[in-house]
């Protein structure tokens, strides 16, 4: 089973440390609240992430030069290359030195990791029982279907893409 989501599916929510805001693309809550996120958000300067205790993070640069993470983590966070930390950590974005676009995977700790790829032209699968989430970056094509740039796209099998650069997150829980 396959869900497409566009930009009239997203919306706006602000960040938790009210400094800036993000484009959520797709949201599931359970019974003790957040299950997944998956959003885009912009990091136009040096700045503390809201700290978000019993959720893991991932985030990868999707444009601009990237930053460096600094607190209870060193990391640096390049263009296209998937950083992951954990969301109670004490984290502030520096060497900000233009704006960033960042897309983001939040997952509660109780769930697996979920596995973060950048892929162009490659066969994205979902765990066992779980799902895929395609991000398009550019048009590309999932099972021969065109995917939009900055359309998401969730299925419960594997998706064979083609074309533009995605965003694939193997995430080890049910289609919403």
């Amino acid at each position: 089973m396959k869900r497409r989501l566009g930009p009239a599916d997203f919306r706006v929510m602000p960040w938790a440390n009210g400094r800036g805001q993000t484009l959520e693309l797709v949201r599931v809550a359970g019974q003790d609240g957040l299950l997944w996120r998956l959003s885009v958000a912009q990091v136009v300067e040096d700045c503390a992430f809201s700290p978000l205790p019993g959720i893991a993070r991932s985030l990868t640069v999707i444009s601009g030069p990237g930053f460096d993470l600094a607190g209870d983590v060193a990391l640096r966070a390049d263009p296209l290359v998937p950083v992951a930390f954990a969301g109670g950590a004490t984290v502030r974005a520096v060497a900000v030195t233009a704006p960033s676009e960042d897309f983001n995977v939040m997952t509660a700790g109780h769930l697996p990791k979920p596995q973060v790829n950048v892929l162009r032209g490659d066969v994205a699968n979902p765990p066992i029982g779980g799902i895929v989430a395609v991000f398009a970056m550019e048009d590309a094509a999932a099972d021969g279907q065109t995917l939009a740039a900055r359309h998401l796209l969730l299925s419960d099998a594997p998706l064979t893409l083609a074309g533009g650069t995605v965003i694939a997150v193997a995430l080890a829980v049910p289609l919403p």
